[in-house]
């Protein structure tokens, strides 16, 4: 019996201590669960950052998209803007005088025939003068040769005074003519000339449309056809002109794409087409000019700027952001998307409190009536050329989504700010 009895003790111990152990197995393993469940949370959480529009306007954080760059088969070349020859003139007078006024300045739009400044000179008024004079010699003139034409078929007339008469008319004649055209080409009217009339102001009008690049007089000082008083240069029509190098002339080709930034603004780049290869060296630098028309935006450039370009001598395009798009942290780099996902809040009632999810949706509700959303995704770093870096992110991102394009430090730093709040 006593047997029985410490055999059925022995079992019920082992059944209880089977059960301990299942229990905190099970314990164990919840445990883990719960912790891997957080941690991701904590790990989502730990990619969204959040800004309110205040603070997106205040830091001048911009916006663009991933683009599509030649970084890589490309050809490095120097130049300058130019506009040609036949698209910027100057403002001359065709008869020398006393600037009297400017009607434009430095910087100003004009069209053709737009009035640039008015001279003065008092030959203009003798001018004038002698044109209405030579009108009544040649009235009398005529008179003349009329009276000695009609003595001469009396025989009552030399034949030396009516060549004499004859000579006169045409040279007035000859002299009306010049005045004439001359006073034509001041501006003025011939037919208008009277004696109470007389203009003592010419003006000087542009020759092209364009925008005022250099003034070279002022008023009261003397201008001649030798003496332009302004300059006049159409940028719309600027060029590029491009130094390449003997040993890359054979990559290049007419209209091939050519991406190019300003020497002293490199955060903006533009774009150009070659239209003409040169067929000459250029002095002693052994680089032949490559002319390419700017295409797209031309907002900002101007003639005689200085210029670094890649032209483009292959069709492979890579995935590019600009520079300041990226940002690194922990030896990576990363880039900030828009997103629509929000960030995990943090339960301050409790993990399961009615009260704490209720609090927490009408806090996520106010921050996104007024704050954008940025997802941090990793990338890789390639090649960088003319303020852009080639990239290739660790997770598809959809074409035309938005990226922080300037400001990406700030976003980093709110991220990693919110991160610790958090943890």
């Amino acid at each position: 019996m006593k047997v029985k009895i410490k055999i059925l003790i022995a079992v019920a111990a082992t059944f209880s201590l089977i059960s301990c152990q299942q229990k905190n197995n099970k314990n164990a393993a919840e445990t883990e669960k719960s912790g891997a469940i957080e941690e991701k949370h904590e790990e989502e959480a730990a990619t969204i950052a959040t800004l309110t529009q205040e603070q997106i306007n205040s830091v001048g954080i911009t916006l663009g998209t991933i683009e599509n760059k030649n970084l890589t088969a490309s050809i490095k070349a120097n130049g300058a803007l130019r506009v040609p020859n036949n698209n910027k003139a100057n403002a001359t007078s065709l008869y020398g005088g006393v600037i009297k006024s400017l009607k434009v300045q430095l910087g100003d739009h004009v069209r053709k025939g737009q009035v640039i400044a008015t001279i003065e000179n008092p030959q203009f008024i003798q001018l004038q003068e002698e044109y209405l004079t030579i009108g009544s010699k040649m009235i009398l003139a005529d008179q003349e040769l009329r009276r000695q034409k009609e003595l001469q078929e009396g025989n009552a007339g030399a034949l030396k005074n009516l060549q004499s008469a004859t000579a006169e008319v045409n040279s007035l004649r000859a002299r009306k003519a010049s005045l004439q055209k001359q006073i034509q080409l001041m501006g003025i009217n011939p037919a208008g000339i009277s004696a109470s009339g007389l203009k003592s102001a010419l003006t000087v009008t542009s020759p092209v449309s364009g925008t005022v690049s250099s003034e070279f007089a002022k008023i009261g000082s003397y201008v001649d056809v030798s003496s332009p008083v302004v300059e006049i240069v159409d940028n719309s029509l600027i060029h590029l002109d491009l130094q390449v190098f003997e040993k890359d002339l054979p990559m290049v080709k007419i209209g091939q794409t050519v991406n190019f930034t300003l020497t002293n603004n490199p955060s903006t780049s533009y774009t150009a087409k070659v239209f003409n290869i040169g067929s000459s060296f250029e002095n002693e630098s052994k680089t032949v000019a490559i002319h390419c028309t700017v295409t797209g935006n031309k907002t900002g450039l101007i003639d005689g700027m200085n210029i670094t370009a890649m032209i483009s001598i292959g069709n492979a395009l890579t995935a590019a952001v600009p520079n300041d798009a990226i940002a690194e942290a922990d030896g990576k780099y990363y880039i900030f998307a828009k997103t629509n996902k929000k960030p995990k809040m943090h339960d301050e009632h409790g993990e399961d409190g009615e009260s704490g999810e209720k609090h927490n949706e009408e806090k996520e509700k106010e921050i996104a009536s007024n704050s954008v959303n940025f997802e941090k995704i990793e990338v890789s770093k390639g090649v960088s050329e003319l303020g852009y870096t080639a990239i290739t992110p660790v997770k598809e991102i959809p074409e035309g989504t938005k990226i922080v394009t300037k400001g990406t430090f700030f976003v980093n730093a709110k991220l990693s700010n919110s991160g610790e709040h958090e943890h």
